[in-house]
């Protein structure tokens, strides 16, 4: 369903009433596309904290990112502002010092990127110096306005951060803002940053439309060869995305006991490299009023399957060293929602689960294990919900909007590629940094 709003907004009677009135005045984001692959524009590379032992490093892993580094840039596209120097509180000065004479003039649709230390859990003062960049992250994200959008990665080597600073710099992540990512220590080899799962082959769940359905298209963009996962009643639209995308249709109910084991077999001799674990269902009624067959069906599909059949194919060795596993969260499963304790349980834990699974993943497996958190995108579901509550979803977040199936499939892309290694145990927002739950 069109965003009315977001359309009239962008007329000029629209952004005269509207500033009049106070209201919302979201900007029509830039997304990837085969016409404008790229942000256009300059960066501009900023150092608070004195001298930092990653300028040499971050300087070309920039310099790959599409756009122009300029210095003294008087309107960037980008600001990326190098504070992992920050050792003290006094330091924070710095941070505003770098940023407060540029920020007003970031280009519409444009990134603030903060690079931060990891926290030291034995300097309290560089804790809190660093920790402080995270609450000034979140509150920028809230201020800048007109598709800008401002993020904190926490980091140890800018060669490992480079997929997630292309991807912070880029239409990529239009709708991924005021989140914080830790990017660890790991390599990759040689890959084509264009199709960067090109040789690889991905599974994706609930694949037959809406989100997982743009997951599968933007990872066989990326050059994966796709196996797409749905219940057997969705067959038709299953085989239909598969034969679009050059993939393979595996009509399967993942909450069957052997599930796993069937998936594997599935697969060709190559194994997997991408899971993605997207299928889910709602069941909405409030507690009160919720039988246990509203309740159980929601948990078993969108956590005890994930659970079972990540399990299944790590124990196998069907899922290769150096792949991925995304699942699929919800902000939901932060903040909660009236008439959803069961989805929102499912989502939490599916929140625990990562965070518990990612470490001896990555060390016994060579697996790395992410989340991706929707908040409110637009699908065929969201455009069944009632008029004013549809709205307050979309106005509800930073972006002023709605996000789209595509957004969280970038971000699927991302977590799943080989040069993401270093980013694992985490989930990532995908809301344009909604008011709820942040």
């Amino acid at each position: 369903m069109a965003d009315r709003y977001l359309n009239f907004t962008g007329t000029a009677p629209g952004r005269f009433l509207t500033r009049k009135l106070g209201l919302p005045q979201p900007s029509a984001l830039h997304r990837w596309s085969p016409e404008r692959p790229h942000l256009e524009g300059e960066l501009l590379h900023l150092t608070a904290g004195g001298e930092s032992p990653h300028t040499a490093e971050l300087t070309s892993v920039l310099a790959r990112t599409h756009l122009t580094p300029t210095p003294g840039s008087s309107r960037p596209t980008a600001v990326v502002l190098d504070a992992t120097g920050l050792r003290d509180t006094p330091d924070l000065a710095l941070v505003h010092a770098a940023l407060h004479p540029v920020v007003r003039s970031v280009a519409e649709n444009g990134r603030v990127v903060v690079l931060g230390a990891p926290v030291s859990p034995s300097d309290h003062h560089q804790a809190a110096a660093q920790q402080a960049l995270e609450g000034f992250v979140r509150s920028l994200g809230k201020e800048l306005g007109r598709g800008r959008t401002a993020t904190l990665v926490r980091m140890r080597s800018a060669a490992a951060a480079e997929s997630t600073l292309r991807f912070l710099l880029s239409p990529r992540s239009a709708y991924v803002s005021g989140q914080v990512i830790e990017v660890g220590e790991a390599e990759h080899g040689p890959l084509d940053w264009d199709r960067p799962l090109a040789g690889r082959t991905a599974l994706v769940t609930g694949a037959a439309r809406g989100i997982g359905e743009a997951v599968a298209e933007v990872l066989a963009r990326d050059g994966a060869q796709v196996v797409v996962l749905d219940v057997p009643s969705a067959r038709q639209d299953l085989v239909r995305v598969a034969e679009r995308l050059g993939g393979t249709a595996l009509a399967l109910d993942i909450t069957a006991d052997d599930a796993g084991e069937r998936m594997a077999s599935a697969l060709a001799p190559g194994g997997l490299d991408v899971l993605v674990h997207n299928a889910g269902i709602t069941r909405d009624r409030k507690l009160a009023n919720m039988p246990a067959d509203r309740w159980n069906p929601v948990l078993d599909v969108n956590l005890t399957s994930v659970l079972r059949t990540t399990d299944a194919l790590l124990k196998s060795g069907t899922l290769n060293r150096g792949g991925s596993v995304v699942a699929t969260a919800s902000i939901a499963g932060m903040a909660g929602n009236v008439g959803q304790t069961n989805y929102a349980a499912s989502k939490a834990g599916i929140i625990g689960l990562v965070r518990a699974l990612a470490p001896g993943a990555l060390e016994e497996y060579g697996v790395s294990v992410n989340a991706v958190a929707p908040g409110f995108i637009e699908t065929k579901m969201t455009a069944a919900v009632p008029l004013f509550i549809r709205e307050a979803g979309r106005r509800m977040n930073s972006l002023g909007q709605g996000g789209l199936p595509v957004d969280v499939a970038e971000t699927t892309a991302w977590l799943s590629s080989p040069a993401s290694a270093a980013v694992t145990g985490q989930t990532i927002r995908v809301c344009g940094q909604s008011l709820l739950g942040a």
